[in-house]
C-alpha cells in the first residue's frame, strides 16, 4: 500500500512541480496551448492561470515532503496527505484522479495498520 501511495505521490507531485516550473520559465504549461479543465475553476475567478506557476511549485514540494513523511513512518504524514490530497481536488483531470485514488488507499492503509 505504501508503494502504491508514493508512486501516486510522486506522480501528482512531479507533475505539478515539473508543470509549475514550465509556465514560470516559457509562459504556458506543458501540453496544449490552453490548460486543462482546471482553468475553467479559475477563470470564473478572474485569476489568470499563466501566474499560478510559483502555487503549482509548492504544490509540487508538499506531495514531496508528503512522500518524505510516508516513507519515514511519520505520525504527521496521514493527516498532512489527507489535507494534501484533498486540496489537490480542484487539478481536473489528472490531480482529481490521484487524488481520489490516494484518498482510498490512505484510507485501506490506515485501517491495515489500526490507526
Amino acid at each position: 500500500m505504501k508503494l502504491f501511495l508514493t508512486i501516486m505521490g510522486l506522480l501528482n507531485g512531479a507533475y505539478m512541480f515539473i508543470d509549475g516550473l514550465f509556465v514560470v520559465v516559457n509562459g504556458k504549461y506543458i501540453g496544449p496551448e490552453k490548460p486543462g479543465p482546471w482553468a475553467f475553476l479559475f477563470n470564473r475567478l478572474n485569476v489568470n492561470v499563466f501566474k499560478l506557476g510559483p502555487m503549482f511549485i509548492v504544490y509540487g514540494i508538499l506531495w514531496f515532503a508528503y512522500i518524505y513523511g510516508l516513507q519515514t513512518s511519520q505520525a504527521w504524514a496521514y493527516m498532512f496527505g489527507m489535507i494534501l490530497f484533498t486540496a489537490t481536488l480542484w487539478y481536473l483531470p489528472f490531480g482529481t484522479l490521484i487524488s481520489l485514488v490516494s484518498i482510498v488507499l490512505l484510507l485501506l492503509h490506515k485501517r491495515k495498520l489500526g490507526l
